[in-house]
């Protein structure tokens, strides 16, 4: 295809300078946000009276025809052009002749990319919106089923405190809500057009950006050209938020190995997301989970990919800027398709109750729980730890468990032990105990579900 630039250069590049040069490879997936962009372009064009009506419907026409194609599949994008824009162009230009020429006025490449891009973002950062809300979801269902499932909770990954499964999910349940809360707020500052601000110092015609950016559905216009053409921080926090939203994904893939495994067996993974070994017949490998932990990496190497790329810009536009796409499309791409696998996968794992219970049980985590009995009877809570601590000591190493050492034992240690010790140390009741706001009562974890579903429904409703 004949470069639209010729005329200062003679636009013939050598191959490999060619090769390197164009973006088409990557950038083809804009096309839709670049038709649409264009769409509105000709329309403001016209309307400001810049361009006749009649070339404006013609255009408009001419590139409804090409999306037609392209999502139909009877017109392939054309890879030996430079890049998106330039193939658009110049598929209108061949269909309807000169009057294609005319879409380019009053704009430049430059913040034509910079629309794209930020179409391109907004719809994706909707489309991550629905994914988590779904993930977010499956956590309080699964939390809902397993709200008294009584299991360790663990610090240091060792066994501390009793707490329920349920409890244990809507911690991961609020992370994903602050996932939320940052896509929320990285809209805001990318639904900003940057349509009009032309290569870097606005334009001559008469435009009217406020026109263009409504029409396209943004909230406001970039106010400085530079920056409008230049800006790519609503870029750099998508990749920073989706780096936390992995990060979050890979903890809960950390748990769910461990989780699966015969060491712990406290869940069971369907099917239908786990794989089996080419040679050892037993094996069912947590490969989905495992996959998201090592994507994190990915979407980390993405963004510092990006930040890299930026550093040491100046004003306005440079060509290192078409390196921002490719991050930023694996960085989606990798999030969503971690969202779209684990939200069904935690809605088919099923809790092993009874090895938790087992679990819990003989990890002496309601050792807290006999401390504090005798500092209520009493005794300063120094000296009851110190006693606590002989006691659990004792009884690993004669193989007991709290619940079970009868009274007159507890009476060796102490003469403050009475029959009520067993439903102070009962690991239920510890748990059921816990009721402070946000605890791990089941009356808690109920209200941390309703907090949940609650702003489920009302993003649902937005």
């Amino acid at each position: 295809m004949k470069k639209m630039w010729t005329g200062r250069t003679a636009g013939e590049l050598n191959k490999i300078a060619d090769k390197f040069n164009a973006s088409i490879p990557f950038d083809q997936r804009l096309y839709r946000q670049d038709i649409t962009g264009s769409i509105m372009h000709a329309e403001m064009l016209a309307a400001k009276g810049i361009i006749p009506v009649t070339a404006k419907d013609h255009i408009i026409e001419g590139l409804e025809g090409i999306l037609e194609d392209l999502e139909s599949g009877k017109m392939a994008v054309d890879m030996t052009a430079e890049d998106v824009h330039m193939f658009i162009e110049g598929a209108l230009t061949e269909r309807i002749g000169d009057e294609g020429k005319m879409l380019h006025t009053a704009r430049s490449r430059n913040d034509q990319v910079a629309l794209d891009l930020r179409i391109y973002v907004k719809e994706e950062i909707e489309e991550l919106q629905g994914l988590l809300l779904d993930m977010i979801d499956a956590l309080a269902e699964k939390a809902e089923e397993y709200k008294s499932t009584v299991m360790p909770g663990y610090t240091h990954l060792q066994r501390a405190q009793p707490i329920t499964f349920g409890h244990h999910l809507m911690a991961y349940a609020m992370m994903y809500l602050r996932d939320l809360d940052r896509l929320k707020d990285i809209y805001r500052r990318t639904n900003v057009s940057p349509i009009g601000c032309c290569a870097l110092a606005g334009t001559t015609y008469p435009t009217d950006r406020q026109m263009e950016a409504k029409g396209l559905g943004f909230d406001s216009v970039c106010q400085n050209s530079l920056d409008g053409v230049s800006d790519r921080d609503y870029c750099v926090e998508l990749l920073s938020a989706l780096s936390i939203l992995m990060m979050h994904f890979s903890r809960l893939a950390e748990e769910v190995v461990l989780w699966s495994s015969w060491e712990f067996k406290f869940v069971e993974l369907s099917d239908s997301f786990t794989t089996g070994s080419s040679i050892m017949p037993q094996k069912k490998n947590p490969d989905m989970a495992e996959l998201a932990r090592g994507k994190t990496g990915r979407v980390y190497g993405d963004l510092i990919s990006l930040l890299t790329v930026l550093k040491g810009i100046p004003l306005a536009y440079n060509k290192d800027m078409q390196e921002d796409k490719e991050p930023v499309f694996d960085a989606v791409d990798t999030a969503k398709i971690c969202l779209q696998v684990f939200a069904p996968m935690i809605r088919e794992m099923k809790a092993n109750e009874e090895n938790m219970m087992h679990a819990a049980q003989k990890g002496f985590i309601n050792a807290t729980d006999l401390a504090d009995y005798l500092t209520k009877k009493g005794m300063p809570f120094r000296e009851a730890y110190k006693i606590t601590g002989t006691i659990v000591s004792d009884c690993i190493h004669n193989g007991d468990v709290l619940e079970k050492l009868p009274l007159e034992k507890y009476k060796e240690y102490s003469d403050m032990f009475e029959e009520d010790l067993y439903d102070a140390i009962d690991l239920i009741h510890c748990v059921q105990r816990r009721n402070s706001e946000g605890g791990t009562s089941v009356e808690s974890v109920e209200n941390q579900i309703a907090y949940v579903k609650a702003a489920i429904q009302k993003e649902m409703e937005e």
